[in-house]
């Protein structure tokens, strides 16, 4: 099993929820952040004051995907969450040892 954590601007959650969804996910856990990348924040005005945003509003994005579903669900997040512009974020792929539902006690693929 594979987790993924993905980066994403916050108005595209949507459609990536729903590209998820078409895909064969199962659940999502959708968590509001803030970052930045290379774009560094900008500078913003605000009744007349120049100040600058550091951290830009983001949301990650986890789920746990079986490892033959890995390679889709990557592509429907990379389909629904770009924009062609800096910022558009990033996704992290890591292995998952073992996972356990605490309802029930199934474990692994039955948890999931």
């Amino acid at each position: 099993m594979k987790r993924v954590e993905a980066i994403i601007k916050p108005f595209k959650l949507e459609d990536v929820r729903d590209a998820l969804s078409r895909a064969g996910v199962a659940g999502i856990t959708a968590i509001d952040a803030k970052g930045f990348g290379r774009q560094k924040g900008h500078s913003e005005l605000y009744r007349g004051a120049e100040y600058v945003v550091d951290f830009l509003p983001k949301v990650k994005l986890e789920l746990v995907v079986a490892d033959d579903d890995l390679d889709v669900c990557v592509d429907a997040v990379i389909k629904a969450a770009r924009t062609g512009k800096i910022g558009d974020g990033k996704i992290f792929i890591s292995t998952i040892d073992r996972v356990v539902r605490i309802r029930t006690g199934e474990e692994n693929e039955a948890a999931v």
